[in-house]
């Protein structure tokens, strides 16, 4: 038998531990990336949920490429206001203050159990009870509490402990959040992937678990019906596909937003020809200003036809927060990139289920007109962009959290990685973002950079040091030999620090 080879980057161990095993017990990346997204709903609860949703991008060794999108859906009918739960909550990033918008009435149908079942069925080996398995031991025995879960529960422990399930689930039923190294146990949890194991997709859907969210939604003022649950379908795409200084670039396609900004900003660096020091830097900033001000000033297909891509629904966009990405690349040559949200969630569980779900009906950027004005029944547009990269005898597989910088986060590890930079540089560098007229540098830039940075920017905003603002790109990559006759290869994983990165070779 053949030793199991290949690459895994994410966010928690406990995510990767679950990708690994599924690896050595045959599984192929598909496999890999079911079992971590799993155990990413159990070990990363505040960035993802089996109640909220997501994408894959995945590139079979033999065969097309495809995007999954399982992200959540607006509900078929849009209900009054006075009747939902739906309240702002003031969030402290350290003295900044952040409202969300969430109870049960900012939550949308979920996709994640749909994605799951579906991307199983189409492309994975192992049977699916032992994909879940990890999740359910993780969910049973507990995982301890790393200091980037510490700090993303406690800024948003108003949401995890607005009633009394949140607070059994995530507090110990008291008011306090857990502190780094406390263990988080989540038995109900570990019961509905049992009874997912057991029954399939559809008591999720159509059966026991349905009825527990739709009398949750019913009883707390939310939006969500039985039929909402019922039609959900996952959707399946055509990646965006866009060339890069000679780089095979495929990435998230539209209603999406952030595949096309991405492959806006490449098309605008490479038509502004190379260079490097300062002036490369420069070069990429100017390149996101010029989708920002393309998102502004095109038509939606206007914006893609200037990327030579697809148009985007801007009536639809929003930008995913607490967000967390899989890359997995195995020894056939199967690439799968994974980007997962769940928003903040909504402060609401199902009763009895563990499963937090989702607030995207209360994220402001889906409600540009006010809020409730969202168009019903319509599949919700995100800035995720699960991405591969392909170039010489290199392919790569990436993605990120981090709202609206994970275009420009993963704008600028391409940018680097075509350019020639090893996968760790290439993640580990300091960041920068525009938004508006402003520029965002990450603490670390060499002074001369920043200098230049600041010229061409008057409006620039410096950070002390890596922070997860600047979003947390998780690399999968290998490397052949660059001839025929030369069969070695070389796996890479990078797991970005930033947000808690975990990276594991399988060779």
């Amino acid at each position: 038998m053949t030793r199991p080879a290949g690459a895994i980057a994410c966010g928690h161990a406990v995510t990767a531990a679950a990708a690994r095993q599924a690896l050595l017990e045959g599984g192929n990346a598909f496999d890999a990336v079911t079992a971590a997204h799993c155990a990413a709903c159990v070990a990363e609860p505040v960035l993802a949920s089996l109640g909220g949703g997501g994408f894959l991008l995945a590139q079979p060794a033999q065969g097309a490429a495809v995007v999954y999108d399982f992200f959540v859906q607006t509900p078929i009918e849009r209900r009054a206001a006075e009747g939902l739960e739906f309240y702002p909550v003031e969030v402290d990033f350290g003295g900044v203050y952040q409202e969300f918008h969430v109870g049960m009435g900012a939550a949308a149908t979920p996709g994640a159990v749909r994605g799951i079942f579906e991307i199983h069925e189409d492309l994975c080996r192992l049977p699916l009870p032992r994909l879940l398995a990890p999740a359910i031991a993780a969910a049973r025995k507990g995982v301890a509490i790393t200091p980037l879960q510490r700090y993303m529960m406690h800024v948003i422990a108003p949401i995890y402990t607005a009633n009394e399930e949140a607070r059994r689930t995530y507090a110990g039923g008291g008011e306090t959040m857990p502190e780094t190294g406390d263990v988080l146990r989540q038995p109900d949890l570990a019961d509905t992937f049992e009874a997912l194991g057991r029954e399939g997709a559809e008591i999720f859907y159509r059966g026991e678990l349905a009825q527990r969210i739709v009398a949750a939604s019913t009883q707390h003022g939310g939006q969500l019906g039985a039929a909402d649950l019922a039609r959900y379908r996952v959707e399946r795409r055509q990646p965006l596909a866009v060339t890069y200084r000679g780089a095979a670039v495929l990435t998230n396609p539209p209603p999406s937003a952030g595949g096309a900004l991405i492959a806006f900003a490449l098309r605008a660096l490479e038509a502004g020809g190379a260079a490097e020091g300062p002036a490369r830097a420069v070069r990429v900033a100017e390149a996101m200003r010029a989708a920002n001000a393309a998102r502004a000033e095109f038509a939606p297909d206007e914006l893609l036809s200037a990327a030579l891509a697809e148009g985007i629904d801007g009536a639809t966009l929003r930008f995913s927060r607490g967000t967390t990405h899989i890359s997995v690349i195995d020894g056939d040559g199967n690439l799968a990139a994974m980007t997962l949200s769940n928003g903040e969630g909504c402060g609401r569980l199902a009763p009895g289920t563990g499963v937090m779900l989702n607030n995207m009906l209360g994220e402001a950027d889906l409600s540009p007109e006010g809020w409730h004005r969202w168009r019903p029944d319509t599949r919700v547009a995100s800035m995720m962009a699960p991405t591969s990269v392909a170039f010489g005898e290199q392919r790569f597989a990436l993605g990120s959290g981090g709202s609206n910088r994970i275009r420009s986060a993963i704008l600028q590890t391409v940018e680097r990685l075509v350019g020639g930079m090893a996968a760790a540089d290439a993640v580990a560098a300091p960041r920068i973002h525009v938004e508006g007229d402003l520029l965002s540098i990450e603490g670390g830039m060499a002074a001369p950079v920043a200098e230049a940075l600041a010229q061409a920017f008057p409006n620039v905003q410096r950070w002390p040091g890596k922070n997860l603002f600047f979003g947390g790109v998780h690399v999968a990559g290998v490397r052949h030999g660059a001839s025929a006759a030369d069969r070695r290869r070389e796996f890479i994983a990078v797991g970005d620090a930033r947000r808690g990165g975990e990276g594991i070779v399988l060779a």
